[in-house]
């Protein structure tokens, strides 16, 4: 590996990302259409947040059969708010961090998505499939 390289490089620019008004429900279909697990969440042009699929599952969960999930998730979905369910102290990088210092980050944390900000403004986001695909390049 390049332990330099940028993680300019590697990471996805094109960004989905919401508000702290977005509703739930809408944020799910977000994640399914455009099969991502990672979404910032902004207010007022700065992230404040990370919302990823697995938080919203985590809040969905019930034993009702699959005729029924849809209506469950709908009104456990207007339960809770983004802010409630994002994670708030997020770990940002700039798009000049190299990739090995990113693979440590992710490698010591319980996340696996990190926003790249430069002067305040969202650069991109890089993923840990971001990383396994660039490895995936060098072998």
């Amino acid at each position: 590996m390049r332990a330099y390289t940028p993680v300019s490089t590697i990471m996805t620019r094109n960004i989905i990302a919401i508000t702290t008004e977005e509703d739930l429900e809408r944020v799910e279909a977000l994640f399914s259409r455009n099969k991502i697990r990672h979404i910032p969440v902004m207010s007022n042009g700065v992230i404040v947040g990370m919302l990823s699929y697995t938080d919203l599952m985590r809040i969905s969960f019930s034993e009702t059969s699959d005729d029924e999930s849809e209506s469950v998730d709908s009104v456990v979905f207007n339960s809770f708010t983004i802010e409630q369910v994002m994670v708030k102290d997020v770990v940002t990088v700039t798009s000049d961090t190299s990739i090995k210092d990113v693979v440590k980050i992710l490698a010591n944390r319980e996340f696996h998505a990190l926003p790249v900000v430069d002067n305040g403004n969202l650069e991109g986001i890089v993923t840990t499939t971001d990383l396994l695909n660039y490895m995936l390049k060098l072998i």
